[in-house]
């Protein structure tokens, strides 16, 4: 009896996943249609939100979760390349206050949802996170905090930013139009050392217990190899689009498991946590552009707490410094991508009291 009903179930399994997967992907391209910056990401996790609000989705099993991780690592560890790295020494104290910027905007932003919304510490730095939604969601699945409502956070942070980020800077700047910079691609040798190598060290720091081992040691292990000049390139702009997606499918797959009154609830401290990470952000960008001597619009661009992705590509549709926004995002995105899972350590998601 139970071999013949085994293959039905894994089928049924693979077959709603890959439901959710595609829903993801369809809400992805029609961003890109529109030409939204973050498109895959945003647009993926949006429509996957919305379809979850209406029927319950299952979450993505393990082995889709860890490859994502790791895929992702692998991204945001080949933005260390020597030229971004040195990059980053140009700006010494613009990079200190945006360290520190970085702590305030998640403590008051955190204290806001915290004492507020009355959620657990983990849940509210999680959602206070400005960016690096790849280690914001390994953390949250891998400490158990509530990924729904951490989901929507984030969700509403991205789309409000894309939306009304473009405006204020273009009130800032000349309001020139820039071109993204070329994609190198690894061939293949690099590719799979990186791989490779990615995958060892996650699976080591799985070994030891280190919390989200797979996105920390692939990010380690590619911005070592980037950094010391070893591997040239990344990974195909193909396999990034295909992580956002995986990503947006992840992230709003989680909002199925929310009640629709619970949803409803959470735009309100999504509101309030915006307009506070925001303020906080745009304060220290002001003696940063100062230290920096760039305008302040690309001070708003480098200090938005918002995807990399999505203010990389403001930031280059804008016409600004590219050098200066890429500077900080790449330190804000490592030291985030890094610290993530050691900060949140020893933080267990328990409900707080009310």
């Amino acid at each position: 009896m139970t071999g013949p009903t085994y293959i039905p179930y894994r089928l049924r399994t693979l077959s709603r996943e890959a439901a959710v997967i595609g829903c993801a992907a369809v809400g992805g391209a029609l961003f890109a249609l529109f030409d939204v910056p973050a498109a895959w990401l945003s647009g993926s996790m949006l429509l996957v939100s919305i379809v979850g609000v209406a029927k319950r989705l299952p979450d993505l099993r393990k082995p889709w979760f860890d490859s994502t991780m790791l895929m992702s690592g692998v991204l945001i560890g080949s933005s260390a390349t020597p030229e971004a790295l040195a990059a980053t020494a140009r700006y010494p104290g613009s990079l200190a206050v945006l360290f520190v910027a970085l702590a305030a905007i998640m403590l008051a932003t955190g204290a806001y949802l915290r004492y507020v919304a009355r959620w657990s510490w983990i849940d509210s730095l999680l959602a206070a996170a400005p960016g690096a939604l790849s280690a914001v969601i390994a953390v949250a699945h891998a400490k158990g905090a509530n990924l729904g409502r951490i989901a929507v956070i984030q969700l509403f942070r991205i789309l409000v930013l894309v939306a009304i980020l473009p405006s204020l800077m273009r009130a800032m700047g000349d309001g020139a139009i820039g071109q993204p910079p070329a994609v190198i691609v690894a061939n293949l040798q690099d590719t799979i050392l990186l791989l490779g190598c990615a995958l060892a060290t996650g699976l080591v720091f799985e070994r030891i217990g280190v919390t989200a081992p797979f996105i920390l040691g692939a990010t380690m292990a590619s911005a070592v190899l980037h950094g010391a000049g070893i591997v040239h390139g990344t990974l195909p702009p193909e396999i990034a689009t295909v992580v956002m997606v995986m990503l947006g499918a992840a992230m709003g797959g989680r909002v199925s498991n929310l009640k629709r009154g619970e949803i409803a609830g959470l735009f309100p401290l999504a509101i309030g946590g915006f307009v506070v990470s925001m303020v906080v952000a745009f304060a220290f960008a002001w003696p940063a552009a100062w230290l920096a001597g760039v305008p302040y619009a690309s001070a708003m661009a480098a200090f938005a707490p918002g995807g990399l992705e999505a203010m990389a590509m403001l930031a280059f549709a804008m016409g600004l410094d590219p050098l200066y926004v890429g500077a900080h995002h790449l330190a804000r995105f490592m030291l985030l991508g890094l610290a993530m899972p050691l900060l949140v350590a020893r933080m267990k998601p328990e409900p707080p009291s009310s």
